[in-house]
């Protein structure tokens, strides 16, 4: 049994009956802001939304003007200059177009509470043509037809606001690929005074230290340890973040019982010292956490896991060929040198593919 909601009386469950129309429970009566009374409120409110706006639009040219005058010309502080800029182009223009719109909607646009029967999932078209009608009032109350500098002004600030994402993408996007530049590396170069010479009379570039540059002497690696590498001089390049991209390099030294090694790269490494391509195979990333144990090199973008004791294979992850392995050896003095350029590109494979 349940009893009827308008009497109160019990009926059987085949005679209880869902209401047509429920009672309304009861809104706050709807109070008028000053805006909705007072013309001259409604068109100060409408003078500050175009004002936020202008601002958003002249903050997103702002970030296009400083990206096309800032030259990217290697030097940190040009870079982050640049990149200063974009961003508070980027972020001031969003930020002012969601203020102007919220302020908007506050201020000019209808606040009055609705009430809307619920209906079956396709109404009538009595009830459809009202629901259009509706719609048309709720873009009559928004205010935004009869108010064109208002929408000049939001039209305007939308369009520029994606500008200072999407110009630099474009302009670094032009021009032809250079497969080279990513199969050769500053490691093939041999500057005078940053080279070492082997005994065979050859000569390779040094190994230093990241970041400060100080060469690397093989009896100062010890089992265990791990180096992040770069050649030797490389702040003397014209073009050092680019070349150091490619170049940077992780050195280990473990137990050369350890090693797994081709007879054909059993001179690629030093007493068990061996040295990869920081640069992961998969889509780029630092390759730089190393797991003395096991000997593993994990990437931390996507877990790709290379086994350096066997030539930096891929044990796990997405990547699907070893990093590239840099030949090093002991010159006269007792300095680590590369005794040649990487014999693969280094980055990911898809640069294979374009060959």
């Amino acid at each position: 049994m349940s009893k009827d909601q308008h009497t109160g009386t019990e009926v059987a469950p085949e005679e209880a009956q869902t209401p047509e129309v429920f009672e309304n429970p009861g809104m706050e009566e709807h109070r008028e802001r000053l805006a909705d009374v007072d013309p001259r409120s409604a068109k100060r409110n409408e003078r500050i939304i175009v004002l936020i706006l202008v601002i958003s639009a002249l903050a997103s040219i702002a970030g296009i003007v400083a990206y096309a005058v800032i030259p990217l010309d290697g030097e940190s502080s040009s870079v982050r200059q640049s990149t200063l800029f974009l961003g508070l182009g980027l972020g001031i223009g969003l930020l002012g177009i969601g203020v102007a719109a919220i302020h908007w909607a506050k201020t000019l646009m209808s606040n009055v509470e609705y009430i809307e029967e619920r209906h079956p999932q396709r109404s009538d078209d009595e009830t459809r043509a009202i629901a259009a009608d509706m719609m048309k009032a709720g873009v009559e109350d928004s205010g935004i037809g009869r108010r064109p500098v208002l929408k000049a002004a939001l039209g305007g600030a939308v369009v520029l606001a994606p500008l200072p994402v999407v110009v630099p993408l474009v302009g670094n996007l032009g021009g032809e690929w250079n497969i080279d530049a990513y199969r050769h590396t500053i490691w093939g170069d041999t500057p005078e005074g940053f080279v070492g010479t082997l005994p065979d009379g050859s000569v390779g570039r040094r190994l230093a230290r990241d970041p400060d540059d100080t060469p690397i002497r093989a009896a100062d690696v010890t089992i265990g340890s791990a180096f992040h590498v770069i050649p030797h001089g490389m702040s003397e390049e014209e073009e050092y973040y680019n070349e150091k991209a490619k170049a940077v390099v992780l050195m280990v030294r473990m137990d050369p019982a350890d090693l797994r090694e081709r007879p054909e790269r059993e001179s690629w490494s030093y007493d068990g010292i061996v040295a990869y391509s920081k640069v992961c195979t998969h889509v780029g990333c630092p390759v730089a956490l190393y797991e003395r144990m096991t000997h593993h090199l994990l990437c931390p973008c996507h877990q790709s896991t290379f086994d350096l004791a066997d030539e930096a294979k891929v044990v796990f992850g997405p990547a699907d060929r070893p990093l590239p392995q840099l030949p090093i050896a002991v010159d006269d003095e007792g300095y680590l040198v590369a005794t040649s350029d990487f014999h693969e590109p280094v980055g990911p494979t898809y640069w294979e593919r374009l060959q």
